[in-house]
């Protein structure tokens, strides 16, 4: 069987370029529904004052309500002040055109309550575009830590990791580290419990400390020292599955330790058969003194190794075991067409957005 992976250049992460050329193609796009939705809720907005003017009696001036309050909600705060406008106009049209007492003191309540929901829209945006420049710069740092360092000719090495439901953040994330003075690498797969915002956060706390950890300390005292890391945090529902590889670039010898995390599989390219191998080990943050038992083996030339985490094999209908044998037959069938990206591809056949997802693949060619 051909080797699990591309060669080095391909395995490194989209370019920098590339990613901003999707990040201003989601924009783009959600300008234009802005745009659209602006759209609707001004012709909203005339619609009332057309019924007005018409003497609709069953229209209430209180019914220019409807779309400030949705524009409050959707729109940016340029536009809403746009649709703000519209409103204001709108109103005073309508009351300068029905000559009602009852109405002119309705007015004078919309356009009060137009006044406060412009003032905390402004306010609202103020600290939205902080908060959301503060979430943006957490998920590119932490994004920036999952990257591997460039290994040595005869290697490569890719790493996928994807949110659940395509959220900003998630709780899986990577962490490798050349060590050994270059002869060594050590890649950390971690998966921190809970979703979204919450475990995003502490997702970059850890990678950070996890970070520092490797090459600091033998490969054998990382994930002891991981575990009292999470029990000095003392978090409430905070913990972590992680699978640590140690493997050396001369020989290709490796030790896998895990931490409540799913094996890690080989595939031995001169059989074309795949290898579990299993470890033994708590969770992280869970357990004083823990023992993370290691499984040793050998890359040998062809040979890759694939470490991931359970939200690629583990569904609510089923077992992480019978996810494995999904992953290993998917690989299989992919290797008939090459594997060119295929960390991704493999990806992209197995994806389940309902939880957070990791994959490595080392392969020495």
């Amino acid at each position: 069987m051909v080797g699990l992976l591309p060669d080095g250049d391909r395995s490194r992460p989209a370019p920098l370029d590339e990613r901003r050329g999707r990040a201003v193609a989601r924009r783009a796009g959600q300008q234009d529904s802005q745009r659209l939705l602006l759209i609707g809720l001004v012709c909203l907005t005339l619609g009332t004052l057309f019924l007005l003017l018409t003497g609709q009696q069953w229209v209430p001036i209180s019914a220019f309500g409807v779309p400030m309050l949705l524009g409050s909600l959707l729109l940016p705060l340029r536009m809403f002040m746009m649709l703000l406008g519209v409103q204001a106009a709108s109103v005073a049209i309508a009351v300068l055109k029905i000559d009602v007492d009852s109405l002119l003191l309705a007015a004078v309540a919309v356009l009060a309550t137009l006044a406060m929901v412009m003032v905390v829209a402004v306010c609202r945006n103020r600290l939205g575009s902080t908060g959301e420049s503060m979430l943006i710069d957490l998920r590119d740092r932490l994004n920036s830590q999952s990257e591997l360092p460039p290994l040595p000719p005869g290697w490569s090495a890719e790493a996928v990791m994807r949110s659940a439901g395509g959220a900003q953040f998630a709780g899986d994330f990577v962490v490798a580290a050349k060590t050994q003075r270059g002869l060594a690498v050590e890649i950390v797969v971690v998966d921190v419990s809970g979703k979204g915002l919450a475990a995003g956060t502490r997702a970059l706390l850890l990678s950070g400390a996890f970070g520092g950890l490797l090459g600091a300390l033998p490969a054998e005292e990382f994930l002891p020292a991981a575990n009292n890391y999470l029990l000095r945090q003392e978090w409430s529902e905070g913990f972590a599955t992680a699978a640590h590889l140690s493997l050396s670039l001369q020989t290709g010898r490796f030790e896998l330790r895990t931490a409540g995390h799913p094996p890690g599989v080989q595939l031995h390219a001169g059989s074309g058969r795949w290898q579990v191998h299993t470890s033994s080990g708590p969770a992280l943050g869970l357990v004083d003194e823990a023992e993370f038992i290691p499984t040793a083996g050998m890359l040998q030339h062809g040979d890759a190794m694939m470490l991931f985490t359970d939200g690629l094999v583990e569904t609510a209908e089923r077992d992480f075991t019978l996810g494995i044998d999904k992953l290993v037959g998917e690989a299989e069938r992919m290797g008939r067409e090459g594997f060119s990206n295929g960390a991704r591809r493999l990806l992209d056949r197995l994806d389940v957005s309902a939880d957070d997802r990791a994959l490595v693949f080392v392969h020495r060619q």
